[in-house]
């Protein structure tokens, strides 16, 4: 039996924030939901649709309009996500929902999403001063990661190879360094003979690489050479390597013109949802706010960095 049955009788549009709160949190529609896990979606459900609902109550939802174009594009979108209208229809019907009571729900969903744009758009705006002092607390952020240009030589471990066995492949790729000492422009050549990687097509080259792109044993080899430097041997999950660390990009920080953009929009984005986060904050406490300062302070500086 569905569990939707448990809202039988309660405002259809609270069924759609039932099916919208079981797919975001378990990717499922409530019927196909255990007892628990629908307990949790019940109870998100609920506080959502009241929370939407003291939102489309509020003065600064007065005077807002969702036009039937986006009304029913919004409709459509939903409809798209199925094979056909049957398939719709029935899926409709599981949830508690029909055609109306979908485009109802979605309505209040779009004038909810007008409200809080409209709460938002009275957020402080984002001075030159501001965007200075992120790039200067946050400045690891504005930076160009250093980077190493590197070769290597691999000898693979296949047990199923006499070549390739552990101990070959170790006393092979052994015999490759000893061949390299004192010879390191001889590295691209040996790459080519010896390496059994299908980098040694381009003689070992493994290119620019930043941190994190290698296994880890190599990555931690690489990031502590010299330019310049061959490594001794290094074993990984896929066989023994020689690393040459042909050339070294130091990092560099990212010029503050270069990044303002950027920073503003992070920070005007936070700064509208800071004024969204208290606007809510005051609903139910107290009256609305007016549109002329930002509910959230009163005109009152709120910069978050």
């Amino acid at each position: 039996m569905s569990l939707l049955l448990q809202d039988a009788g309660a405002d259809p549009v609270l069924n759609y924030h039932l099916l919208r709160s079981a797919l975001d949190l378990y990717g499922r529609r409530p019927g196909e939901l255990d007892g628990q896990q629908y307990q949790n979606v019940r109870g998100r459900a609920q506080r959502s649709y009241r929370l939407e609902s003291r939102v489309l109550g509020s003065v600064e939802a007065r005077g807002l309009v969702v036009p039937d174009a986006q009304l029913r594009s919004a409709v459509a979108a939903v409809a798209a996500r199925y094979a056909d209208a049957s398939d719709f229809e029935a899926d409709l019907v599981a949830n508690g929902l029909d055609r109306q009571s979908l485009s109802d729900a979605l309505r209040r969903e779009l004038m909810f999403d007008a409200v809080m744009q409209r709460v938002a758009a009275d957020a402080a705006d984002v001075t030159d001063i501001d965007i200075q002092l992120f790039y200067e607390i946050h400045h690891d952020r504005f930076r160009t990661p250093e980077l190493r240009t590197a070769r290597h030589i691999l000898v693979t471990i296949n047990p199923d190879f006499a070549d390739n066995t552990p101990l070959a492949a170790r006393a092979r790729i052994e015999g490759v360094a000893k061949k390299l000492r004192g010879r390191r422009r001889r590295f691209e050549d040996l790459a080519k003979r010896y390496s059994e990687c299908p980098t040694a097509l381009n003689d070992g080259m493994l290119g620019e690489l930043r941190r994190g792109a290698l296994y880890p044993q190599l990555d931690a080899v690489l990031f502590g050479m010299l330019e310049g430097e061959v490594s001794e041997v290094i074993e990984s999950e896929i066989g023994f390597h020689i690393l040459y660390c042909e050339r070294i990009t130091p990092g560099t920080r990212i010029p503050l013109a270069q990044a303002a953009e950027k920073i503003r929009g992070i920070l005007q984005e936070r700064h509208r949802r800071y004024c969204q986060k208290a606007w809510l904050a005051t609903l139910g406490r107290q009256p609305a706010a007016s549109l002329t300062t930002c509910p959230a302070c009163g005109g009152a500086d709120h910069r978050v960095y």
